[in-house]
């Protein structure tokens, strides 16, 4: 089944372009607007820097600094009510995925009643989101992403964590507008940079080689796979090089719109649970399994897998058998993924036993991808990349 094809967040692209937050907040109304960072933004100087376009646009700001990585529930019930209190009349989110989505989530709070938990999709009857959430009453939210890697600016989903059942939910909120200044990711340690883009390369992966093709998305998707490709490395050895910023920005934002419509695969269905369990950041907890997935699913769609081994700069030869692309691209990103010094699984995962049997018994076998898992599957992955990543 083929799926829809739609971009509903209005983005503006380019260098230095964050300086225009405070005409474009004018523009939709706002005279007192909540403002979410957490307290790396902070010591980066990108968050005061944001703060001062803002207020000399005469524009009074609210302080939300206490973001956390895989956002709590409660800190996302927080930050509403701070902005209830103060009345404020619009949201800016500044940072990773962390805060961009805490911003999402506070958002819906501003005029909806909280707790945040009661809009998590999926908890609900098909439909009935769109029954509780007043969208008429949504304030202004504009998103300025300081990394390369999440799309949350590209995209009106945000991942929220109960945690109460320690597990991560999926809401719906979509963004006034996405302010993409690659030169704000010009101070991003290599870690991150390192992280974040192994996260865009899984998006747009993902996209393409999903169970529900996109002729558009998958457009999108092999752009993202060759800036990824070619640039990452750079952006991680040379943070400075605004050239490399820029393309990891674009792949970026290509690679969570091309997911839009396919939906996430192995990597982000998996590595969802290992995030929660081993704390890692999400875009390690994908980027660790994308190599052995690709081996897994080449079988069913060898075109595909080509045409991200190629993307990636990889030689097939033309006769090669679907297992052998495989083993191509399986390579291919396992090189990538030593070249930016992405951590080895066994540096945050102690017990291989335990991580196969957890995953394999935590996943319920829906994926987006093109051949069905079994539990033994997942083991079977979660196994080979512990062994070779």
């Amino acid at each position: 089944m083929f799926s829809l094809f739609d971009c509903p967040n209005p983005i503006l692209f380019g260098h230095g372009n964050s300086a225009l937050i405070g005409e474009k907040l004018t523009e939709l109304g706002c005279k007192k607007v909540l403002v979410v960072y957490d307290m790396g933004i902070k010591a980066a100087g990108i968050a005061d820097k944001v703060l001062g376009f803002i207020r000399a646009a005469d524009i009074e700001v609210v302080l939300f600094d206490k973001v956390e990585a895989d956002p709590p529930d409660y800190l996302v019930n927080e930050a509403g009510a701070l902005g209830v209190s103060e009345n404020v009349d619009g949201i800016v989110g500044i940072g990773g995925g962390s805060s961009l989505d805490t911003a999402k989530g506070a958002r819906l709070l501003l005029s909806n009643p909280a707790p945040i938990n009661q809009y998590f999709a999926f908890r609900n009857v098909p439909g009935e989101m769109d029954g509780i959430i007043d969208k008429n009453l949504l304030k202004p939210l504009i998103v300025i992403p300081t990394t390369a890697g999440t799309g949350s600016e590209a995209t009106p989903g945000g991942i929220i964590t109960d945690t109460k059942k320690n597990e991560k939910f999926p809401i719906h909120c979509l963004v006034s507008l996405a302010i993409i200044d690659p030169e704000l990711t010009t101070g991003l340690p290599s870690g991150v940079t390192a992280a974040t883009g192994f996260d865009a390369l899984c998006h747009s992966v993902e996209a393409l080689t999903s169970i529900k093709p996109n002729r558009l998305s998958e457009v999108l998707a092999k752009e993202s796979i060759m800036l990824i490709a070619k640039y990452l490395p750079i952006a991680c050895r040379d943070g400075s090089n605004i050239e490399a910023r820029e393309a990891m920005a674009l792949a970026a934002t290509l690679g969570g719109i091309a997911l839009r419509g396919p939906g996430g695969g192995i990597p982000h269905d998996i590595g969802k649970f290992i995030g929660i369990k081993y704390h890692v950041p999400h875009g390690t907890a994908g980027g660790c399994l994308l190599a052995e997935t690709m081996k897994f699913i080449a079988p069913c769609v060898p075109d595909k897998v080509r045409i991200v081994a190629e993307s990636m700069g990889a030689e097939v030869c033309a006769d090669a058998s679907p297992e052998m692309i495989g083993e191509i691209l399986c390579e291919t990103i396992r090189k990538l993924y030593w070249d930016v010094n992405m951590p080895p699984m066994n540096s945050f995962v102690n017990d291989k036993a335990e991580l196969v049997d957890n995953a394999a018994s935590l996943f319920k076998g829906k994926s987006q991808t093109p051949r069905p898992l079994t539990s033994e599957a997942v083991a079977e992955i979660l196994a080979n990349s512990y062994d070779n990543n």
